[in-house]
């Protein structure tokens, strides 16, 4: 099984997602490091993506989801999935993904935001995706999950309603 954690950009999609593939012992990967580094050097700069931007970026999602499946591993990867044919995408011909997308208040994106460092996408990009982002359609594969309580909570939130069986902790 693949598990996206998908939502805007300081929606909490890694550390949701880190501990999420922690809690059931499998492979995590950030789709942050999928990106071209044009497309990096251009989110850098304030410049939000375009949809040709992203296709290179979800292609190489996919294949790493593909290869997951193709060696009959499960894995949790973040994207961002903030259309709806992204997540038609990263869904389609792939049953054994599924998609959580993480609601959150957009008072508390600017604060996560605003004290984030080291990472590439700036605070001001931010509206961009907010006037992008295209909420989840009852009719989507997808699970939308408001915020609520801490990571922890969300991931137990997660497991929950997925019906996944986490390994035993130690």
């Amino acid at each position: 099984m693949i598990v996206i954690v998908a939502g805007v950009a300081g929606s909490g999609k890694t550390t949701v997602g880190t501990q999420l593939a922690k809690r059931l012992g499998w492979r995590f990967a950030d789709a942050d490091g999928f990106h071209p580094a044009a497309n990096v050097a251009k989110m850098a700069a304030g410049i939000p993506l375009t949809d040709k931007d992203r296709v290179p970026w979800l292609r190489a999602i996919t294949r790493w989801m593909d290869g997951m499946e193709a060696l009959g591993e499960s894995g949790v990867i973040t994207c961002s999935a903030l259309k709806r044919r992204y997540r038609d995408e990263l869904l389609s011909g792939r049953p054994a993904a599924t998609m959580v997308f993480l609601e959150v208040s957009k008072e508390d994106l600017v604060q996560r935001l605003s004290r984030r460092t080291g990472h590439f996408f700036p605070e001001k990009l931010l509206d961009s995706q907010l006037a992008a982002v295209e909420p989840p359609a009852p009719d989507e594969r997808v699970v939308t999950l408001p915020e609520h309580g801490g990571p922890a909570q969300m991931v137990d939130e997660i497991v929950t309603r997925l019906g996944l069986d986490p390994r035993p902790t130690a």
